[in-house]
């Protein structure tokens, strides 16, 4: 009897122990998913975030720059976190010393500073009795009875994530980057006609939209949807799938999850990640394979450029950005353009083919040829650029804005700058002087320039031909007839080379009436030879005067000439045929040359 007991003994043990377990594993299920209470806060050093049940979301801080941080919704639990909420985006990004508290009297969820600010991170009137994030990236604030007061789906960023509706008058805006959150420059829109449009967010009117659904004709309650399987589609008001944008069904991973974001260069692109893998994730969809679609990725008086598949910026000729690596900021002019009333400056038209922007021109016409259409913008004091497409000319005033580059454009676009050294084949633009007033001060500064460098080239050679007649004359003087010339008769020397000689008269070896003897040398195949030279005291005295005094006479027959200092040049009497003349002459020399002839 007792053997019949065991087995039903056996299965009672069982089943308590299966129960215990179960109970155990609700009750740590319970304990993850537990909701987060009034009282709760939350720092960037310790406690940083609240958990999803899975641990796949989280609510908190995240880092954003070096010691900066913002509160937001991210994915924890892939290796890449991700970003997909952001609260109170255009804020600056806070310290670390902050503290997010969910307040225990009335269950608000304010950011406080150390100095005692607070910031509210969801705008609620009703009392919340908790909050919880959800597995599905929801994080919402309950009431008692447990119905949602608020959630972060309401309020969308640049992120969509499955079972995420984006209802007619909403919108999803880019982030300035890749690593800020902050409101960027395009929108997706679902409007309450039904349409789904990509507008750039400054200006958001119909000629400026890149991308479009084309369901304008659906009416309101229209909203873009995201499922669990990747599929992006349009329902209107009852449900109706009015729309698949991606193809239904293609997507579908086990074990991968999806968000739809649009990205700070303008597109919107479908991501999907492996939770079984450490990938990356990968683009499943794009709006469009243009990058350089979206209106506004390069700032005012640039065009975007599309190289390899990636946008690039660049500023029209006559500009430079303004934030230099930062292209939705713009260009500026690189120069300060007159004003209409000063025309004193000369301008050239530089040209970009296949380059275009918004068309805002002031004055249009037509069937004018491009290079009539070029004049036409030069002439012009407001043209300051020009479009030039099928035979029409467009003029245009700065700023210039949505410029892109495209080979199927077909498009010339004329821009006025300032002419320099870098832009001198361009036309000019005429000035208040006139043409005929420019040539003639080019022929005066041409005259001016040549007569300048004649005279310096004739003081030039007067100074070099005066030194070069000097130079001869000492040569001769004193170098070109000292010596002996073999086969040669004796011949005479001049005061002038017997003072070289004799080493100014240096050594005397005597005197006496009729004159005094002195010693020199005289050169001869190279050697130096010596010799004793006697001269006249007339002679001496004759040759040796500087200075002529009053009363002073010269005759052709005696005292026929004074000489200078050095015995180069002679005053007096010089014979002239069978008779005598008066002139200064070059005494030095055995052929006397006459520079100076008196009467």
């Amino acid at each position: 009897m007792h053997r019949d007991h065991f087995p039903l003994m056996n299965c009672y043990y069982y089943f308590i122990i299966i129960f215990f377990v179960l109970s155990t594993s609700l009750t740590t299920a319970q304990q993850r998913q537990s909701n987060i209470s009034r009282g709760s806060s939350l720092t960037p050093t310790k406690t940083s975030s609240w958990l999803s049940k899975s641990g796949l979301y989280a609510f908190g801080f995240y880092q954003r720059g070096n010691g900066y941080y913002s509160v937001g919704v991210f994915l924890a639990g892939i290796q890449e976190k991700t970003v997909v909420w952001t609260a109170n985006r255009d804020d600056p990004p806070i310290s670390g010393n902050a503290t997010l508290l969910f307040t225990a009297t009335d269950g608000r969820l304010v950011l406080q500073t150390p100095q005692g600010q607070e910031t509210n991170i969801a705008d609620i009137s009703q009392t919340v009795s908790y909050a919880s994030m959800l597995d599905t990236g929801n994080f919402v604030l309950r009431n008692s009875d447990g119905d949602i007061m608020w959630q972060s789906f309401a309020h969308p960023t640049d992120t969509l994530l499955p079972t995420q509706p984006l209802p007619a008058g909403m919108q999803l805006i880019s982030s300035a980057s890749k690593t800020d959150q902050s409101s960027g420059t395009f929108g997706l829109y679902m409007q309450h006609d039904g349409n789904l449009v990509q507008y750039p967010t400054d200006a958001i009117t119909t000629p400026t939209a890149y991308w479009a659904s084309g369901t304008y004709v659906m009416g309101d309650k229209m909203s873009l949807n995201l499922d669990e399987d990747g599929n992006l589609y349009l329902l209107n008001a009852t449900g109706f799938n009015v729309m698949n944008i991606t193809t239904s069904g293609v997507y579908a991973t086990k074990g991968s999850i999806y968000l739809l974001r649009i990205d700070w260069d303008g597109l919107f692109r479908l991501y999907s990640h492996n939770l079984g893998q450490s990938s990356r994730w990968s683009v499943l969809y794009n709006s469009t394979a243009d990058r350089c679609a979206p209106r506004g990725l390069c700032g005012l008086n640039s065009f975007c450029v599309s190289n390899d598949l990636e946008p690039g910026c660049s500023c029209l000729p006559g500009f430079a950005p303004v934030i230099q690596g930062n292209w939705t900021s713009g260009c500026e002019r690189n120069f300060t353009a007159e004003s209409c009333k000063n025309k004193g400056r000369n301008y050239t038209i530089r040209a970009e083919d296949n380059t275009n922007w918004q068309d805002v021109s002031y004055s249009v016409q037509s069937e004018i040829s491009k290079e009539d259409c070029r004049q036409a913008c030069l002439v012009d004091c407001n043209c300051e650029a020009a479009l030039y497409e099928n035979g029409q000319c467009k003029k245009q005033r700065l700023p210039l804005k949505y410029g892109r580059r495209s080979s199927q454009s077909g498009s010339i676009a004329f821009v006025k700058v300032e002419e320099t050294s870098e832009s001198s084949t361009g036309m000019l633009l005429p000035t208040r002087e006139g043409k005929k007033g420019i040539r003639a001060k080019i022929i005066i500064i041409i005259i001016c320039l040549f007569v300048s460098l004649l005279v310096v080239n004739v003081v030039i050679l007067g100074v070099i031909h005066h030194r070069y007649r000097a130079s001869s004359y000492r040569r001769i003087s004193y170098n070109g007839n000292i010596g002996f010339c073999g086969d040669i008769a004796p011949r005479s020397f001049s005061y002038a080379e017997l003072e070289v000689m004799t080493d100014g008269f240096k050594e005397e070896i005597g005197s006496g009436a009729s004159g005094t003897v002195y010693k020199g040398t005289i050169k001869n195949d190279g050697k130096n030879l010596f010799f004793v030279l006697s001269i006249s005291s007339l002679a001496m005295a004759q040759q040796t005067k500087s200075n002529i005094s009053r009363g002073s006479s010269l005759t052709p027959t005696k005292t026929s000439s004074w000489l200078s200092k050095s015995g180069l040049y002679a005053f007096g009497f010089y014979q002239r045929g069978n008779g005598y003349s008066v002139g200064v002459f070059l005494a030095g020399i055995p052929e006397k040359t006459v520079v100076w002839t008196a009467n």
